[in-house]
């Protein structure tokens, strides 16, 4: 069973057995962030100014998906995949025992974890730049952190580097989880998120 056949004119065919669902933005972006965040983490403050930088685009691209999210087309809406709790772990169960319907969009389980990474991406850009402020005396937040106490850096640093941290756990737990549904639903999802075209039909 696919969730959300009865839109798929809206979202665009590519032939008898492809539908458009993920549109150029939502790829760009997503490909993005993923450069950003590796980048940002691998070369952590040994090259600050890449570093700086690297954060400052996952800023943007989050603050832009925030309004693809509310404008966009279909699939790339919030209102096509946040869920409750409840719908969320009752997919998570399903799936578990390899049951859970397919969606042409992002399930439940994706739908939260896209959230959480948006948060949690913003969360760690917006520490970092606090950081940034408080230590350097550089960046938009500077005049508010001019001043700040060595405690203060000294607990933003770690805050920082935390929820960098967690992020990539989360980011982790995000691909096995599209390897899982990849091979549950006999499609490739990564490849989908390159193309932008995904099965019509199981």
């Amino acid at each position: 069973m696919v969730k959300g056949d009865a839109h798929t004119a809206a979202a665009g065919t590519t032939g008898d057995q492809q539908v458009r669902v993920w549109d150029p933005l939502v790829r760009v972006f997503h490909w993005s962030l993923v450069a950003a965040f590796a980048t940002a983490f691998i070369v952590e403050d040994d090259v600050l100014g890449l570093h700086v930088w690297a954060g400052y685009l996952a800023l943007t691209l989050i603050a832009i998906r925030l309004v693809w999210g509310v404008i966009g087309t279909r699939y790339a809406r919030f209102t096509d995949f946040v869920r409750g709790p409840r719908q969320v772990l009752g997919y998570i169960g399903d799936a578990l025992r390899f049951n859970a319907p397919r969606y042409l969009g992002h399930n439940p389980a994706g739908g939260a974890m896209v959230v959480a990474l948006l948060i949690l991406v913003g969360l760690t850009g917006l520490t970092g730049m606090a950081l940034y402020g408080a230590q350097e005396l550089s960046g938009p937040l500077a005049p508010m952190m001019a001043g700040a106490p060595a405690d203060v850096g000294e607990a933003l640093e770690e805050t920082h580097e935390v929820l960098a941290n967690l992020t990539l756990v989360l980011i982790v737990a995000h691909v096995a989880g599209v390897l899982f549904s990849s091979l549950a639903h006999r499609e490739n999802l990564i490849g989908s998120m390159l193309t932008g075209r995904k099965r019509r039909d199981d």
